[in-house]
């Protein structure tokens, strides 16, 4: 009877030996899903700030739009069949949006560049806008800044 029970205590030898041999191995897994977590955490507040500043030069770019579309004097509007058009100009459109745009409040945008204030159809006030963003922390995975684009257009319309 002593074979078998040798047997057993070189068994529970081995399983000690086993579990002494697993101490400290989730170390490296918390530490690996740690920094995963925080690169997650930076991507997304990178992601929001990106999204945020478009959005805020998409509003700008949005009332620099509607100052174009206003930007036709009452002489420049002509009846056409029941309604009354305006007739827009892009000198007139691109005075009155950069005279805005001096005005307007810019929320921290940095580098704000007028790329485009005209019409194209003599009706529609087209504004396009570039901003350069930088992220709230520069991290490997995120570049140190770019530049925004944004695009609005404006129609006016005249109701007797």
């Amino acid at each position: 009877m002593s074979a078998p029970r040798v047997r057993a205590n070189e068994r529970t030898a081995v399983i000690r030996a086993l579990r002494r041999c697993d101490d400290g191995s989730i170390l490296p897994l918390i530490a690996g899903f740690a920094s995963l977590g925080l690169v997650v955490v930076l991507l997304v507040t990178a992601a929001t700030s990106l999204y945020l500043e478009r959005k805020r030069l998409l509003s700008l770019a949005d009332g620099a739009a509607l100052v174009g579309a206003e930007s036709f004097a009452l002489d420049d509007v002509q009846l056409v069949g029941e309604e009354l058009r305006p007739r827009l100009t892009s000198a007139a459109v691109a005075r009155d949006v950069v005279a805005y745009l001096r005005e307007a409040p810019l929320g921290g945008l940095e580098d704000v560049r007028l790329e485009r204030a005209a019409t194209d159809d003599g009706a529609t006030a087209v504004v396009s806008l570039s901003s350069y963003w930088r992220p709230p922390i520069v991290t490997l995975f995120v570049p140190e800044g770019i530049r925004i684009d944004v695009s609005a257009e404006a129609r006016s319309v005249v109701a007797r």
